[in-house]
């Protein structure tokens, strides 16, 4: 008896003294205790060592007599991003990662804690962001973090994304507010909790509002200190005297990050908006920047510049880069040629149809539009047509007569005497391909791709009206089909997307106003892109030619923007060359922007050029084409990145690399510029 009990004893106490084991299956403790700061030296959070670590500050080289002076506990630290996102980044995101800590860092510039991330669309400027803002909430040179929280305001159709973006990098490691709209008590709670949060334990340290939300409760978010700021579509903040400018330079934050693809959208000024958001002070006030830049370089970038201001112009346009350079950095999309498939870019030039062109000649030499150019010289109170509603009415023409039809039977000004010009029975219940060109062309391509590939196209137009047209058009040849514009809520546009890129989807064509989806949008379901009107900023138009070309894409991609020949459009086309002219000589520092367009030549837009095949064209006085042929090709290192006289010009589809395009010429195609985005290796 006596020993079963002592067994019994031995047992029990055998299993008492085994240590606690937790009875969560596979859960492993991390060896760190709260509230207890481990002995010894100062350690880096992860390993400076490991053959793939990307190391964003390495601590000054000791002697080893200083070593032995110095307390160990004082001893800086290397800062090592963290392994869960290095090892996802690539070459140019590292560089960029390293780039910006070093900026928000003042290492760059002394007393300067801000920069600018503007490298072109398509190249992870989000990524590169998270792995800042994560690098700089876990860790620093005197192993504690930088920062305890950091705000990143946001359009409001990308806040959700940025939301995402960071769960999905991240694992769901860290808190996240996302605000964007609701009752203004409980945001103001919200943001209330968020900026009386002190100390490194931080529940809640990144908060992702919208840039209106911002602006309304400024007053809350002006009240304490922010580790960092960081401005997503940056160049809203171009304009230094808006209230969302002022409200966000009211933040008490000194380290400043701004992502833009296109930093110059339309002036020098709004550059210098941009800089000294984040560095303020570093080009001087407003008025110096414009004394000492903006006007010289302006004058030596017109094609009726002087030697004299020409040199003056480069002397300090060198200057603005030299200094500029040290907070912004700026990679093309250039580098994405060895990530992604090919990309062919087709500027397509479309003769107008026979009762669009007299709708358009009748337009432009009534008495309305003369007048309105008179006033636009001398302007008078009077209520007659402005010129910009005029453009207008002229863009939405070389659409489709459909979309002017109202202003028509109005007799509204310019369309007098239109009525006469439409033909009997002209209805627009039912829609007729045949009265647009630009439509004509469409149709015939859209045909060509549907039966001849199985690809999906987006088609992009400024208006919705052009969208309502698409529309019937697919319903007229049964194609499916899905529509986002701006009445569509952001939760289900997100849905929308999701449907259409999986490969299950039956949609052929996604229909895309460019002001509602321009930003931020991933339709890599679709390889190619239709821009059926022209924008006057470009950037509108680039951001959206950048939704389907861009990482994930696996099929070689074709980008088409119409023209309508020897209109308003290709002169508003030209104009975006102009402004292109004007960013990337600041910003990509293409010394050689040709300068083929006088400030004087953009002032001839209600011109109709009608003896041309592209009035473009024309302009460049081209001289690698005779009589029709293009008999010397473009430059070798060209692409669709350079300017367009360097790119391949079809008086005639013979050489179009696209078939669906050749398949369409006769549908009232007149000239095509083309390029591809690299050279291709097979």
């Amino acid at each position: 008896m006596q020993k079963i009990v002592s067994e019994h004893e031995e047992r029990v106490r055998k299993l008492l003294s085994k240590p606690f084991k937790i009875p969560v299956p596979g859960y492993q403790l991390s060896g760190r205790v709260l509230g207890l700061r481990l002995p010894g030296p100062r350690r880096p959070l992860h390993d400076p060592n490991d053959p793939n670590a990307l190391i964003v500050y390495s601590p000054p080289e000791l002697s080893e007599h200083e070593r032995l002076k110095i307390d160990s506990c004082k001893q800086l630290v290397h800062v090592v991003v963290d392994p869960i996102l290095c090892n996802v980044l690539r070459p140019h995101q590292r560089e960029g990662v390293k780039f910006m800590y070093e900026c928000v860092t003042g290492k760059r510039i002394e007393n300067a804690y801000g920069c600018i991330m503007a490298d072109e669309m398509g190249l992870g400027k989000t990524l590169q962001c998270i792995t800042l803002l994560w690098t700089l909430l876990k860790q620093g040179p005197e192993a504690k973090p930088l920062i305890d929280k950091a705000i990143i305001v946001a359009p409001s159709s990308l806040v959700k994304n940025w939301y995402n973006e960071i769960n999905k990098w991240l694992n769901n490691i860290v808190n996240t507010l996302a605000i964007d709209g609701g009752k203004k008590a409980e945001i103001d709670t919200k943001l209330l909790r968020f900026m009386k949060t002190y100390g490194g334990r931080c529940v809640t340290p990144i908060l992702i509002i919208s840039y209106e939300t911002f602006r309304l409760h400024a007053h809350v978010l002006h009240q304490d200190e922010v580790g960092l700021v960081l401005c997503d579509e940056g160049h809203r903040l171009k304009n230094s005297e808006n209230q969302t400018y002022q409200s966000l330079m009211g933040l008490k934050a000194k380290r400043r990050v701004l992502l833009s693809g296109t930093p110059i959208q339309n002036d020098l000024l709004e550059y210098f908006s941009l800089v000294h958001f984040v560095n303020q002070g570093l080009l001087g006030t407003a008025q110096e920047f414009r004394r000492k830049y903006e006007t010289p370089i302006l004058r030596g970038q017109d094609a009726a510049a002087t030697d004299d201001q020409r040199k003056l112009a480069q002397e300090r346009l060198s200057d603005l880069v030299s200094v500029v350079n040290k907070c912004l950095i700026r990679r093309t999309s250039a580098l994405l040629s060895k990530y992604l498939p090919l990309k062919h870019e087709f500027v397509v030039c479309i003769k107008m149809g026979e009762l669009q062109t007299r709708l358009y000649k009748n337009f432009i030499q009534s008495e309305s539009i003369k007048r309105s150019m008179e006033e636009d010289d001398n302007p008078k109170k009077g209520g007659h047509l402005s010129a910009l509603a005029a453009i207008t009415l002229l863009k939405k023409l070389c659409n489709h007569p459909d979309l002017i039809y109202d202003k028509i039977m109005e007799k509204s000004e310019g369309f007098e005497k239109a009525a006469q010009l439409l033909p009997s029975h002209y209805s627009t219940k039912q829609l007729l391909p045949e009265l647009s060109g630009k439509l004509m062309v469409l149709d015939c391509l859209l045909a060509s791709i549907k039966t001849t590939t199985n690809d999906k196209i987006v088609l992009v137009s400024n208006y919705t009206q052009t969208l309502d047209l698409f529309e019937k058009l697919c319903n007229k040849r049964s194609y499916n089909y899905v529509r986002l514009d701006g009445s569509m809520t952001i939760k289900k546009r997100s849905k929308v997307v999701e449907n259409f890129n999986s490969d299950t989807s039956s949609d052929f064509i996604f229909m895309l106003s460019s002001k509602a989806g321009g930003c931020g949008l991933n339709l890599i379901g679709a390889n190619r892109l239709v821009m059926f009107d022209p924008d006057w900023n470009p950037a509108n138009d680039d951001q959206a030619m950048a939704r389907v070309w861009r990482d994930g894409q696996k099929k070689t991609c074709f980008v088409y923007r119409f023209l309508s020949t020897g209109t308003i459009e290709e002169k508003i086309f030209q104009r975006q060359a102009h402004k292109k002219a004007l960013s990337s000589t600041v910003v990509d520092q293409e010394d050689d922007v040709a300068r083929h367009f006088t400030i004087n030549d953009l002032r001839d837009l209600f011109k109709l050029e009608q003896n041309t095949v592209s009035d473009t064209h024309d302009k460049f006085k081209c001289t690698r084409c005779v009589n029709g042929i293009e008999v010397k090709g473009p430059p070798e290192q060209s692409d669709c990145n350079s300017d367009l006289s360097e790119w391949r010009h079809s008086h005639n589809p013979r050489n179009l690399p696209d078939i669906s395009l050749r398949q369409c010429w006769a549908s009232g195609i007149s000239f095509v510029f083309h390029h591809r985005s690299h050279e291709h290796i097979k």
